[in-house]
Order: structure tokens, then C-alpha cells, then sequence
């Protein structure tokens, strides 16, 4: 299953008149990441960015002068992403941006059943919060200090990691792997995907223990007490 984490850097806030200037994505199968990525930057035409979003992404429209409208890097956008669902985190705000763009250009919106958002699954999982990516980040021990700025691959290397973590780790989207191989349809890919799948199953930063040293002591006296007595010992050498 082909899954693309993307963000998008905007002008503004107001998709009927502002319009994107970066977009990034990291390309997963089956809840890994293969390497593939897309990052490019867009030139908005006679839209100037908001001084605003100045402030969080640090884009001018200076550096964008040279780049290429979006007109002319749909195609390779749409080609990236293929038949993947498209993951974000707000995902309300980046899709309103890109059917925009694409409405612009007479072509037709991405449907929503193709669209997961990222936001809205921490907020199931966390209804307290906070849940911004810089939040999950902490809450998931995901090293975001270089993120001094937005940027639209920067984040969605972040948010690929937090989506990871939020739909069960490393080990969980292993054990969903390898119960579909064989079965991904990839062709040629197929080795490749073994290949990527190993090189990532190792976690980068241990988890940090979710017992207490108390709860630690606890459980194993309670294990001591039951002795044989515990289901283990049934299948135990």
C-alpha cells in the first residue's frame, strides 16, 4: 500500500486568491519509508506572500521569481503520487490549496476517501492535546529541533515519523508487512521494498519506558508469586 505524508507552504491563508509555493511529500509502503521523495517550489504568479507566512516559512518572493508555476509541475506532482493516499496533517487546509491550484488549471479535485488527515487521528488518540506537529513530535520523542521554520519536506519527514508512531510503531507496521508480501503488486519493486522494510525496522531513539520504576517492581513480584502457576509457564522450554 502506497501512502504519500506531504505538506504545502502557501502565500497565505485564503486559497481563492493565495496560492502554494512548496509542496514536499515522502513516499511510504506499507508504513515505511522507500526514500522516494518530491519537494518543489512553486512561483505564485502575481501573488506575493503574506508577510505572515513570511514569518513561519521564511520564503520570499524574491527566491521565487525563477521557479516554475504550477501549471507546469502538476503532472509531475500527480505522477508522484499515483494511486496513494494523501496524508497530512490539517489536511483540510493543504487539500483546499491543491484543489485550488488544480481547479485552476481545469483539472479535477483529489476526493476525499483518498485523503487521511492527520490532525483528526491524533485528536481520537489524544482528545486532551495538544496536538500540533511540534506537540506529537515531543509526545512521540521525535527530535524536531531543526525545525526552526516551516518547510514543506522538513515537515513531512516529522509528520512521517509521528504517523508511524500513531498507528502503532515501527514493530506494528513490520508485522502488517510482511503479512502482505507477495502481495503488494510491485513487480520489480518488490526487493527494493524488502530491502527498504529492513533497513528501518530498527528504531533510531529507544522508546522510553511507559512503567514506573514502582509498577516495574510490582509486576514482578506478582509474577513471582504465581510461579507455575502463570499461563507462560505452558509454554515454556
Amino acid at each position: 500500500m502506497r501512502e504519500i505524508i506531504f505538506d504545502t507552504e502557501t502565500t497565505g491563508l485564503d486559497n481563492r486568491a493565495d496560492r502554494i509555493i512548496e509542496i514536499g511529500g515522502i513516499e511510504l509502503f506499507n508504513h515505511f519509508p522507500t526514500g522516494n521523495v518530491i519537494h518543489i517550489f512553486i512561483n505564485p504568479g502575481d501573488q506575493k506572500v503574506h508577510p505572515d507566512a513570511l514569518a513561519v516559512h521564511g520564503i520570499t518572493d524574491e527566491f521565487l521569481k525563477d521557479k516554475k508555476p504550477f501549471a507546469d509541475v502538476a503532472e509531475e506532482i500527480l505522477t508522484f503520487f499515483g494511486d496513494a493516499k494523501w496524508i497530512a496533517h490539517n489536511a483540510t487546509f493543504d487539500m483546499g490549496f491543491i484543489n485550488a491550484e488544480f481547479a485552476r488549471i481545469g483539472l479535477p479535485p483529489i476526493l476525499p476517501e483518498r485523503v487521511v488527515d492527520t490532525l483528526s487521528m491524533a485528536r481520537r488518540k489524544h482528545p486532551m492535546g495538544p496536538n500540533s506537529l511540534d506537540a506529537l513530535c515531543r509526545r512521540y520523542g521525535i527530535d524536531n529541533s531543526h525545525r526552526t521554520k516551516h518547510g514543506a519536506l522538513l515537515d513531512s519527514e516529522l509528520l512521517a515519523e509521528v504517523y508511524i508512531e500513531m498507528i502503532g510503531g515501527r514493530q506494528a507496521a513490520f508485522g502488517l508487512s510482511t503479512a502482505t508480501s507477495g502481495q503488494n503488486g510491485r513487480g520489480d519493486r518488490a526487493e527494493e521494498d524488502d530491502v527498504v522494510i529492513a533497513s528501518v525496522l530498527e528504531r533510531p531513539r529507544p522508546l522510553a519506558p511507559r512503567l514506573s520504576q514502582s509498577e516495574a517492581q510490582a509486576h514482578e513480584a506478582l509474577v513471582a508469586k504465581l510461579g507455575d502457576k502463570g499461563i507462560w509457564a505452558k509454554y515454556a522450554d
